[in-house]
């Protein structure tokens, strides 16, 4: 193991996580407000067909994503070291896959085109197939940043590639481009992020070499993508059952209404778990210390997303009047609906964590196997009743997974999956009841008063939280737990484990 890859000490590993939380979280304050800017913008600019378009080939052609990984930033993450060579040959396999993913859309390009009779998806599916190779170049470089910490450089290399990515759609919108300003972000993206990865990161790979074990590192890959492949097809089967069924008009209000869902979560599930794993992965043998981590980490995760989940679920019309446009007011009903999905995959998400960081990666797959096809029977069934039944479908599986999740991690290892459960349903339970005052505060309120409707419906919401917390002493204790991460995290920084009065759970 070079010096580069030693681990933290662990009195200093709450320190790193310290740190890496509050960059990781200013860096996506940013990215939201820059997310933000681009949804405002473009959807001002472009159709919802335009949308459609788009989503018809990313949601075939991005379970190559799945494949490009292989799992295998995890897995150098997840390790207890990784050599020199070792990081070289992922970079080759990464890349390999990448160019070969890359070929197989090119190849495939008239295929999507036909599956939906419209032939401007393949250009479209050939522009977009050059993402595999740049993913698959970056990937190695990410993971390097992720284990050694450095989350200042990789947030900063995020925001910065985000940014400029996002810029050139616009100019390309804004000069009448349509869909391709859509296909223009996603391209420059990864192609800035590739050049300032190269830059910054103090590793650079050399050659192949065939005598380094890397068959863990392979295990623990494979393992992993094909729950991801699960976990993709449950995840994408909406988008392509609305398009082949009900055409790019309706998939596309559904998907910018899926992606307003995701704009949160993802801005704090993937940065959450870049934090949680590595330093996870460094407690995984010290049950009180990891139990402590798990549990304070999904608590504070919970309580951020279901205000936010709260507060744009009850003010819905509002925030899409404002952020989109009233040609997308149709997609108010099927956002609702999906954020309660969101909320239950926010609930499960430490599982998820659990599994990669006790190397449980054998056990995901087998939960994919059995839960994954219950949420795709869901979203195909759903389509019976249209756009919103898809929705349905959808939420109603993110509900039964998350207990399914609980269940068996429960099974196969010591993480204390009671605790996690109880952390959800106070979360569930409080934010549903603040969510319903807010939406009652604006009800008899004139729905084309948007910013005022905004203003009562979020003191509302605040209101509600306050009085909850006043009145069960458990959530209270949630909240002041959260409010106090600081001195939490200084405790832990002297290596003891917590006491069960200052345990967050």
């Amino acid at each position: 193991m070079t010096v580069g890859d030693q681990a933290p000490p662990r009195g200093g590993l709450a320190a790193a996580g310290a740190s890496g939380a509050i960059t990781t979280f200013g860096g996506q304050l940013l990215r939201i407000a820059i997310q933000l800017t681009g949804v405002v913008v473009l959807a001002r600019l472009l159709d919802p067909k335009d949308y459609g378009l788009i989503a018809m080939v990313t949601a075939i052609i991005g379970v190559g994503e799945v494949f490009r990984d292989f799992g295998l930033s995890s897995a150098a993450i997840q390790a207890k070291s990784v050599s020199r060579e070792q990081k070289s040959n992922l970079f080759w396999i990464n890349t390999s896959i990448g160019l070969a993913l890359a070929l197989i859309v090119c190849a495939a390009s008239g295929g999507i085109a036909a599956l939906y009779d419209d032939e401007r998806l393949v250009l479209v599916s050939l522009a977009l197939s050059s993402t595999f190779l740049l993913n698959g170049i970056i990937t190695q470089f990410r993971a390097d940043l992720t284990r050694k910490l450095q989350f200042v450089r990789l947030t900063s290399v995020e925001v910065a590639s985000q940014l400029i990515g996002l810029a050139a759609g616009i100019v390309l919108a804004a000069l009448g481009a349509g869909y391709w300003a859509l296909v223009a972000q996603q391209v420059v993206h990864h192609l800035v992020q590739l050049v300032i990865l190269v830059i910054v990161t103090d590793w650079f790979p050399a050659g192949i070499y065939r005598r380094v074990e890397m068959k863990p590192f392979l295990g623990f890959g494979a393992n992993i993508v094909g729950a991801q492949l699960l976990g993709y097809a449950s995840r994408n089967a909406d988008s392509v059952v609305i398009g082949a069924t009900l055409g790019a008009g309706p998939l596309g209000l559904y998907n910018r209404a899926f992606q307003l869902m995701l704009l949160p979560l993802n801005q704090l599930n993937a940065p959450s778990t870049r934090v949680a794993l590595p330093i996870l992965s460094r407690l995984q043998e010290d049950r009180d210390r990891f139990a402590s981590f798990i549990i304070f980490g999904q608590s504070v995760m919970l309580n951020v997303v279901c205000f936010v989940f709260a507060f744009v679920g009850a003010q819905a019309y509002a925030i899409i009047a404002i952020a989109l446009g009233d040609q997308w007011l149709a997609s108010v009903p099927i956002f609702q609906i999906l954020l309660v999905a969101g909320l239950f995959q926010t609930a499960g998400y430490a599982t998820y964590w659990a599994f990669l960081a006790k190397g449980l990666t054998r056990s995901n797959l087998h939960y994919a196997l059995v839960s994954r096809p219950i949420m795709v029977v869901l979203v195909v069934v759903g389509v019976i009743w249209g756009v919103n039944g898809v929705a349905a479908g959808y939420a109603l599986g993110s509900l039964l997974l998350w207990p399914l999740g609980l269940w068996w991690i429960g099974r196969v290892s010591d993480v204390p999956v009671a605790a996690m459960f109880w952390n959800g349903m106070r979360a569930l339970i409080a934010y549903s009841v603040a969510t319903a005052a807010s939406y009652l505060s604006t009800y008899f309120i004139d729905p084309d008063e948007l910013v005022l409707r905004l203003a009562v419906g979020f003191t509302a919401l605040v209101a509600a939280v306050a009085l909850i917390a006043l009145i069960w002493p458990r959530f209270r204790r949630d909240l002041v737990a959260i409010a106090g991460a600081r001195r939490y995290l200084r405790r832990e920084r002297s290596g003891g484990a917590p006491t069960p009065e200052d345990s967050p759970e």
